[in-house]
């Protein structure tokens, strides 16, 4: 029962993100969503704040439970787009508050996740240096991470992925030289 009343609050949450910005969302208007009172929503969640970090640290987890195979940085970008497409609303309204801090950390945790996936998947980096391997993670992790930031910043405007993928287009060739460079070997995972 505490998981479906949990579940039910999350999804009251987000149904008010999608309404309005989280500043205008008060824990009166949870319980009232969902029709609870406000001590079973304190059971669960401490504030609104811990319920933005529990909604952000589930939505990846799932993300990353579904394993999908990620072979390059059109498909990373792909499934990084996706994951942030598919909650649009209630991702900017929890960016533009307070609580964009938690955002950003589950945000970072994602962009880690999704370059991982995409190395592990298109590289053999056995012969490369843990040094090297995790330079090129860290380096494509946080230009990720920028990148995500500024469309946020920009209100998630829908030219972002045919820009991302003209990006790749012209990239095409150089992670592979800079992985061959660092001693590991392209798999002909990259299409």
């Amino acid at each position: 029962m505490a998981s479906f009343t949990r579940k039910a609050i999350m999804e009251a949450f987000l149904g008010l993100l999608e309404e309005r910005p989280l500043s205008k969302i008060t824990v009166k208007d949870i319980v009232e969503d969902c029709g609870i009172n406000r001590n079973t929503f304190y059971y669960h969640f401490e504030d609104i704040p811990a319920l933005v970090e529990a909604i952000s640290r589930e939505m990846v987890d799932r993300l990353i439970q579904d394993g999908t195979q990620i072979g390059s940085l059109e498909e990373c970008l792909n499934v990084a787009i996706g994951f942030v497409l598919r909650y649009r609303r209630p991702a900017l309204h929890i960016y533009c508050s307070a609580n964009r801090d938690i955002y950003e950390r589950y945000l970072m945790k994602m962009c880690d996740y999704v370059v991982r996936r995409m190395f592990d998947t298109a590289f053999d980096m056995s012969g490369m240096s843990e040094l090297d391997r995790e330079v090129l993670i860290q380096a494509h992790r946080c230009q990720c991470f920028g990148l995500f930031v500024e469309w946020l910043d920009g209100g998630l405007k829908d030219d972002f992925k045919a820009s991302m993928l003209r990006l790749c287009e012209l990239r095409r060739g150089t992670l592979e030289r800079i992985v061959e460079q660092a001693g590991g070997k392209y798999t002909g995972q990259i299409q």
